[in-house]
């Protein structure tokens, strides 16, 4: 039994005393909600960091390829394609330029668009690449909404290629309105006619991606592919390919300015191999 001397030792609670409690048992009560803000700030900072180092790392790798620091894939036959937009050549240099350390061989040339464009510099880029002692092509932009014979003959009345020129070759980027079985289908159309006429297969240009997703059923399989695939070290299309455009911001000796690059999967021989003068 406490005695009153005990009893008058017991600590008398007080107005401050019950507040500091209070706090204290407040805060105990926050830190759980603390703790989540906490983790969702974390990990809100780990995203960022993320996404603006792979910006950096792609902006980097962006500024290298613009100025011509290429990682050129294995094989040495290389060569580049040409249009308008490369304004006026210097032939003179182009002729000993190198792409990876190899001279360029081929020379793809635009010569057609759709069914009446007439790509300004073709007839002279065309007439000199021969003259240079380049193997040569040219090449027509496929216009989805265009009939496909007629831009067929249009490429036919102007390309008139030599036994020596590399097969007639159609470059295929978009589908406009068309569904993916017209697609096709005026694809075919074109590479039938212009088949017919030249007595060459020609050649098919696209991205790996549009193979992929448009030009992937089996009549497409006997065409040689030239397909078009940028800043990478190896070629993702897992397909039979001819040659790879693997990027847009080459530098050449005779050409101001960015140009397209290319390799051919093959030796000289099987190139020459792709001749109109070479098929059956």
């Amino acid at each position: 039994m406490a005695t009153a001397k005990t009893l008058s030792k017991r600590p008398v609670a007080t107005k401050s005393t019950a507040r500091r409690k209070a706090k204290k048992g407040k805060k105990h009560n926050s830190s759980p909600l603390l703790h989540v803000v906490w983790i969702v700030l974390a990990v809100v900072a780990m995203i960022l960091l993320f996404f603006v180092g792979k910006l950096v790392v792609d902006k980097a790798f962006n500024i290298n390829a613009k100025y011509g620091e290429i990682v050129y894939p294995e094989g040495d036959v290389r060569g580049i394609d040409i249009s308008h937009y490369q304004e006026d050549v210097d032939w003179d240099c182009l002729r000993n330029a190198e792409l990876g350390g190899v001279p360029i061989r081929f020379i793809f040339i635009k010569a057609t668009e759709g069914v009446n464009l007439i790509d300004e510099n073709f007839n002279h880029n065309f007439y000199h690449a021969r003259g240079n002692g380049f193997l040569r092509g040219a090449y027509h932009f496929f216009s989805p909404g265009s009939d496909p014979v007629k831009q067929a003959k249009h490429y036919c009345r102007i390309v008139q290629l030599d036994p020596d020129d590399i097969a007639p070759i159609l470059d295929v980027e978009t589908r406009g309105d068309l569904t993916e079985a017209q697609l096709r289908k005026n694809v075919i159309r074109w590479m039938d006619y212009v088949e017919q006429h030249y007595g060459a297969t020609p050649i098919l240009y696209t991205s790996y991606t549009f193979r992929r997703d448009y030009l992937n059923t089996p009549e497409f399989d006997r065409y040689p592919f030239w397909i078009a695939h940028y800043y990478v070290e190896h070629l993702r299309y897992k397909g039979p390919w001819t040659f790879w455009q693997h990027s847009d911001r080459g530098h050449v000796d005779g050409i101001k300015g960015e140009v397209d690059v290319n390799v051919f999967n093959g030796s000289y021989e099987d190139l020459l191999e792709l001749r109109v003068g070479e098929r059956e």
